[in-house]
């Protein structure tokens, strides 16, 4: 079975890897065109396209997914299977393409948390369990019908950087699975059906920068689970000493106090902790706009408060 493979950041070359690992024949990759960054402007290649040279494979880097040229390449490729991992989204000319479909791996347990940022609301929300899931692309976006899930249990302490990792490598497996079984016929696809659930539909849109200030009226719960949420990016920020305030880690307590919420307690060495609504939210690793990234006791040390 021919299959062309579709993503661009590192969560999706580890499913690539996976894929032609399990021996799978990857006839091209499509990804994102090169651009340029830096102070010297220089062109840089996306993650899956570096592994996709590295690799041998053929390489197509479209500007825009409706470009006849592209679109007569693609289906010289003869694909059986189209697999996409953290894309853009697909119009139809393209996923109708292949004869076996095209099929999408997302990061949470369908049709819950559709959207661009699921792994970051999943944790912002406070959930007690994840997942990733496997389905076919069709019209209206992450509503396909659903092939395989497999589910992963939340501390309810880790970062949005943990868990993107831990489904990374869980999804990867997941995408074997259904590309193999789509290969044989040992499937099963059945529709989204957020109604028969019985519980509300959760939405996982893209954040903004102005979603990821604190609001220290809000629970400390409430606040530590988007801090979380937003670690190691975009990141939750407050304002202290006039400047930008970025917190990647913290630890909550509830306890009554009077200190109105946003302001905040310190020993000038050892703490930084912000009054919430019901208790503090104590800093542990934080970012002030112009310095570098570190430890609250390394961070006293360097600022007057």
């Amino acid at each position: 079975m021919k299959v062309v493979f579709m993503g661009t950041p590192q969560f999706a070359v580890i499913s690539l890897d996976a894929l032609l690992t399990a021996g799978c024949d990857i006839v091209a990759v499509v990804t994102a065109p090169d651009k340029p960054a830096g102070r010297g402007q220089k062109l840089n290649q996306s993650a899956v396209k570096q592994y996709a040279v590295a690799n041998g494979l053929k390489v197509l880097q479209p500007e825009k997914l409706k470009n006849p040229g592209f679109l007569e390449e693609l289906h010289a490729l003869h694909a059986d299977l189209q697999v996409v991992v953290a894309f853009r989204m697909l119009p139809e000319v393209v996923w109708s393409m292949p004869p076996k479909g095209t099929i999408n791996l997302h990061a949470s347990l369908l049709p819950q948390y559709r959207g661009a940022a699921p792994i970051n609301w999943v944790l912002i929300n406070g959930e007690s369990e994840s997942g990733v899931t496997t389905f076919f692309l069709k019209q209206d976006v992450d509503t396909g019908d659903i092939l395989f899930t497999e589910k992963v249990t939340l501390t309810g302490h880790e970062t949005a950087g943990e868990l993107h990792d831990r489904l990374m490598y869980k999804g990867a497996g997941l995408l074997v699975k259904t590309v193999k079984g789509i290969e044989s016929g040992r499937y099963n696809e059945y529709p989204q059906s957020p109604i028969s659930l019985g519980v509300e539909l959760k939405h996982a849109p893209k954040i903004f920068k102005e979603d990821c200030l604190i609001n220290w009226n809000k629970p400390a719960l409430t606040i530590y689970n988007k801090i979380r949420g937003l670690s190691p990016s975009p990141t939750a920020y407050t304002s202290l000493n006039g400047k930008i305030l970025k917190i990647y880690r913290s630890v909550y307590e509830i306890e009554e106090h009077s200190v109105h919420p946003g302001h905040f307690v310190t020993d000038h060495k050892t703490y930084l902790k912000f009054a919430a609504q019901d208790g503090f939210v104590s800093l542990t690793e934080v970012q002030l706009e112009g310095k570098k990234q570190m430890g609250v006791e390394e961070f006293l040390r360097g600022v007057k408060l």
